[in-house]
């Protein structure tokens, strides 16, 4: 079956507050685009034309302005409700009917992904049949995340969960790619004792059974994780330094979906126009020029 996606763009935004108190973090500006647009440039880059956004029922009809129906990309969204944020693992019950028993790709929408290479390490974890896959990231303060332990032969033996003593400084980041028992396994959990259904007991039963895989992220990738002030700015300038120095954008999903032959010329045509005399209008009018 058909790989589809799961982009989770709910919860409150808390660490982000008083700024998200009357907006979606994820529709903040990164630089010159919402954060929104990177994970879903994410999911696109995977090959992935079928994905479920995930929002509060306040902010819905504001992704729904900003991103319509996905057909200006060539994808097509399907729109979720998250009435309570009760844990990464809820996406899955949330989105069993989309899934409908596919293989899925979920992306946190306040993760920003960056590296030569990263379409053809986001295939590969596409085209496994069974299982699931999910990218480990060295990372300076471990604690902070959900970490692997990994053997002698580098297999992954447990995944923790800001450990006070990290067993590795491979953060596991925010994006899953799993088979279709997904959702039956979400379902078989229980709340932790923070009252969520914690991501890290999905990957644990794959892990029992063998059949996780972590791709670590080696050193020509990025991984942002914008969840605070300080990495909220770390990320816009991270994408300036790069646009500005080589000319070439960021997560835009008019450009995957062009060079992936999902639009036509026109199709970026239109999208240049739309946004007119902007620096992104300008650079989708310039690889149309070449």
């Amino acid at each position: 079956m058909t790989r589809k996606g799961i982009l989770l763009a709910g919860g409150t935004g808390s660490r982000l507050w008083p700024i998200t108190l009357g907006v979606s973090k994820q529709l903040l500006p990164i630089y010159d685009k919402p954060m929104i647009y990177y994970p879903i440039s994410v999911l696109m880059l995977a090959g992935i034309r079928e994905i479920a956004i995930i929002t509060t029922p306040e902010d819905q009809p504001q992704f729904q302005r900003l991103l319509g129906d996905g057909r200006q990309w060539g994808v097509s969204f399907t729109w979720v409700v998250q009435e309570r944020p009760e844990g990464l693992a809820q996406a899955y019950l949330l989105t069993r009917d989309f899934l409908a028993g596919a293989p899925s790709a979920m992306c946190l929408g306040d993760n920003i992904f960056f590296g030569h290479g990263l379409p053809e390490i986001l295939h590969r974890a596409s085209g496994q049949a069974s299982g699931g896959t999910v990218f480990g990231y060295h990372v300076s303060d471990p604690e902070r995340y959900g970490v692997a332990a990994f053997d002698a032969d580098g297999r992954v033996t447990r995944i923790v969960e800001k450990p006070k003593v990290p067993p590795s400084s491979f953060a596991i980041t925010g994006l899953y790619f799993l088979d279709g028992r997904a959702p039956d396994i979400a379902a078989t959990i229980r709340p932790s004792p923070r009252g969520e259904l914690e991501i890290v007991d999905v990957l644990e039963h794959y892990r029992a059974e063998g059949s996780l895989r972590v791709e670590r992220m080696g050193r020509g990738f990025a991984w942002l994780d914008t969840g605070t002030p300080g990495s909220l700015l770390d990320a816009g300038n991270f994408v300036r330094t790069l646009q500005d120095r080589q000319g070439m954008q960021v997560g835009s999903p008019d450009e995957i979906a062009f060079r992936q032959g999902w639009i036509d010329r026109a199709g970026l045509e239109r999208q240049a126009q739309v946004f007119g005399k902007s620096s992104y209008g300008a650079h989708l009018a310039g690889v149309l020029r070449d």
